[in-house]
């Protein structure tokens, strides 16, 4: 191996391989040791130099000169052989674990090489990358030869090789596809504020914009919804709700809830939990199909979100009342308090922090803690009694082999079914408002 041979060596992985000159360097280097302690021993002093501009060799064994040409021919090129491989393996891996890792969140295109059990294999360049099962969208089916879009979530080293870890699943997906599909937002005019999603399903994207003349929600939907039909066929179908951002909780949750059409929203700030005021006939609309709407609306707003009519407040505020009154300690004068910040339920209550009700009521820490007791027994209590109920209507309505109904007399009344809401008081349920989540799911099951 000569100086000019080292250079070109160096050189081709360089380029080929993109690693760093000094890197292959030092790996000759590494390799002519461990070459050369073969012969001398492993605890001889020994070291080599390459001159990065000649390609020169020159070795040492403590304070004696080493020919590596002898070195070499003495032990056999193999060894050095070796340990080079070794080396520019490791720093390949080392170059593809820093090259990915600023690659993390962001989205990048691959081509499907297989499928294996519940993983998914995909070439990136000269990397395989892994898309697991649980990280695809739920019902898509990769092919062989597809090309397929997704995240970086994991780089990692493994052996002689980076594991690179992708999903489908991820919000970020949504964003990027966002910035690649709508120069408005790349240009930075428009912004995306949150993501909240559920792959396969349905996404919403809280969106604004800088410029007062640039309509954020239509850019976004674009002609004739253009812009957003790629982003939705790139998803498989998943449907996306664009929603106008404002710093104002109560509009945006409001605007989070569209198509459904909002009567007001109360905000709980203690409790971080909102309440929305519809009528009867967007209720239905307002929770969504399983309750996917409102639960996507909580998580892109940031808030609690809890969906009633005016009537089911107005039952849960005077349940709530009477219930907190019965615990020793709290007056109606603090009830009414309680649930004017919020507090609608004994496991609301139970779950107060200490300080909050000590300066909102003028408790010692003593009474508090009995309060808290009590309304723990309580919850407890009543999840018992709930489940009870649940079980008995559930019991009602198991069909009865080879048994005729017996016929319903007008002054007779019907038993209660898993669909009609089942009334339980204060002291009977954990929810002081029963009713809003009997309602909310028939509700779901209409829609």
């Amino acid at each position: 191996m000569n100086a000019s041979e080292v250079l070109r060596i160096v050189d081709s992985l360089h380029r080929e391989k993109n690693i760093d000159k000094e890197v292959v360097f030092r790996a000759i280097e590494s390799a002519l040791v461990s070459a050369a302690r073969k012969h001398f021993g492993e605890e001889a002093d020994i070291e080599f130099m390459i001159d990065r501009v000649s390609g020169q060799i020159a070795g040492r064994c403590g304070q004696d000169e080493l020919d590596y040409e002898e070195v070499i021919g003495r032990i056999g090129a193999q060894t050095a052989k070796q340990v080079i491989i070794q080396k520019v393996r490791e720093a390949e891996r080392d170059s593809q674990v820093t090259e990915f890792n600023e690659l993390l969140d962001e989205m990048i295109s691959g081509i499907v090489n297989r499928n294996e059990g519940r993983v998914t294999t995909v070439t990136l360049g000269g990397v395989e990358a892994i898309l697991p099962r649980s990280e695809q969208i739920p019902g898509e089916n990769h092919q062989p030869n597809e090309r397929v879009r997704a995240i970086v979530t994991e780089v990692k080293p493994q052996g002689s090789r980076v594991k690179v870890v992708l999903s489908r699943t991820r919000p970020k997906l949504v964003q990027r596809l966002f910035e690649q599909e709508i120069p408005e937002i790349a240009e930075g005019v428009i912004s995306i504020m949150a993501i909240s999603r559920e792959p396969g399903h349905r996404s919403k994207v809280a969106v604004s914009s800088v410029d007062t003349k640039v309509d954020c929600v239509g850019a976004c939907v674009g002609v004739r919804g253009n812009r957003i039909k790629s982003i939705i066929d790139e998803l498989a179908g998943e449907r996306i709700d664009i929603v106008r951002f404002d710093e104002d909780p109560q509009v945006l949750i409001r605007n989070s809830l569209m198509p459904a059409e909002v009567d007001e929203v109360i905000l709980c700030r203690m409790m971080g939990r909102a309440i929305v005021l519809v009528r009867e006939d967007q209720l239905s609309l307002a929770i969504g199909k399983r309750g996917q709407n409102v639960r996507l609306a909580s998580k892109l707003c940031g808030w609690d979100i809890e969906i009633m009519t005016q009537e089911e407040l107005e039952k849960q505020i005077e349940r709530a009342v009477a219930g907190f009154s019965r615990i020793t300690g709290v007056t109606e004068e603090i009830a009414n308090q309680l649930v004017g910040e919020g507090y609608l339920s004994y496991d609301d209550l139970s779950v107060i922090e200490p300080d909050d009700l000590m300066e909102m009521a003028g408790l010692t820490a003593e009474q508090v803690d009995q309060i808290v007791e009590q309304a723990e027994i309580l919850a407890e209590e009543a999840e018992i009694v709930a489940a009870e109920a649940k079980e008995a209507a559930r019991q009602d309505t198991t069909p009865k082999v080879n048994k005729k109904p017996a016929p319903v007399s007008d002054e007779t009344e019907t038993s209660s079914s898993a669909d009609s809401p089942v009334e339980i008081s204060l002291d009977e349920s954990n929810s002081l408002g029963s009713e809003s989540n009997d309602s909310e799911s028939k509700s779901e099951q209409d829609s």
